[in-house]
């Protein structure tokens, strides 16, 4: 498998790294980190020609090491620098459908994702592959939440799970133990249904969103533990990008792993994504499956 992972020479490019490295793949993927040179920061007026040469200098020491930190994770792969408009050249770069882009979030506030646009979330939006979102240091992965829907999406988040990782891990010197993996399905409320002062839901029907009974679930959950992971299913109700991320943090999962429909601009300013909404708002790790 093709990874690119994208670093800045913070916290979160190395963080991306790190995960690259530790996810259970079946097979050592082959790792990219790509650090594009944002070409605003060239063309800012007024930039002094020694401005200049500090910026390319962060870029050349920010090469460097990934180009370490590859090494010493034992990753097979290369570092790479390019200039352009950041989101366009990671999204040029991305690997095809059955690649992996890894890339790093700085939690923007509402206010700066409607002025600015978060890279993360654009990428999400537009990328022809896989997307991980990571906020924090790779961990070993126990617990996934699998979000499901019915949609093909979430049946390619399904796939991705069974067919790029491994279905155990290490958990100690020779023994080793089934990543647990609950299969979440958000039951969204009847618009019909009474409503109280404790239970009220605001109704929001997403288009093409379609309520899947406990077969498919249960389906979803057999398929994981013939391939060797421990499964069980959730079925809670209310609005899905909630009850998704209080599942994740109630099971201290390590990776929430979801679908994306790929919804308009005009669907995504109205209702907003599910997966958009768990990206900016969960604590944890997210991976997007188109």
């Amino acid at each position: 498998m093709n990874v690119l992972v994208a670093t800045d020479g913070s916290k979160y490019g190395r963080w991306g790294l790190n995960w690259a490295a530790k996810l259970p793949f079946v097979k050592p993927p082959r790792v990219t980190a790509l650090h594009v040179l944002d070409h605003t920061m060239l063309s800012w007026p007024f930039r002094t020609r020694l401005e200049m040469q500090r910026v390319k200098a962060r870029a050349a020491k920010t090469l460097k090491r990934a180009k370490q930190q590859l090494a010493s994770l034992n990753i097979k792969g290369t570092a790479q620098t390019e200039q352009g408009e950041v989101a366009s050249v990671i999204l040029k770069r991305a690997p095809d459908r059955n690649g992996l882009l890894v890339v790093g979030t700085k939690g923007l506030n509402a206010l700066d994702r409607f002025l600015l646009g978060s890279v993360s979330t654009k990428i999400i939006e537009h990328a022809p592959c896989p997307v991980l979102v990571v906020k924090g240091e790779a961990v070993s992965l126990r617990r996934i939440i699998l979000a499901t829907d019915g949609s093909a999406a979430s049946a390619k988040a399904l796939e991705f799970v069974l067919n790029t990782f491994q279905p155990d891990r290490s958990s100690g010197d020779t023994e080793r133990a089934p990543i647990h993996v609950s299969v979440i399905h958000v039951r969204v409320p009847s618009p019909l249904a009474p409503v109280t002062v404790k239970s009220t839901i605001p109704w929001i029907k997403y288009p093409g969103l379609k309520e899947v009974g406990s077969k498919l679930v249960e389906q979803s959950v057999e398929k994981l533990i013939q391939a060797g992971f421990s499964a069980e299913p959730l079925r809670p109700i209310g609005k899905p990008a909630e009850r998704i991320m209080e599942a994740a943090s109630k099971h201290h999962a390590d990776l929430i792993v979801m679908g994306a429909k790929g919804l308009g601009a005009i669907d995504r300013f109205l209702l907003g994504s599910v997966s958009t909404r768990v990206v900016q708002h969960a604590k944890g790790a997210v991976l997007v499956v188109r």
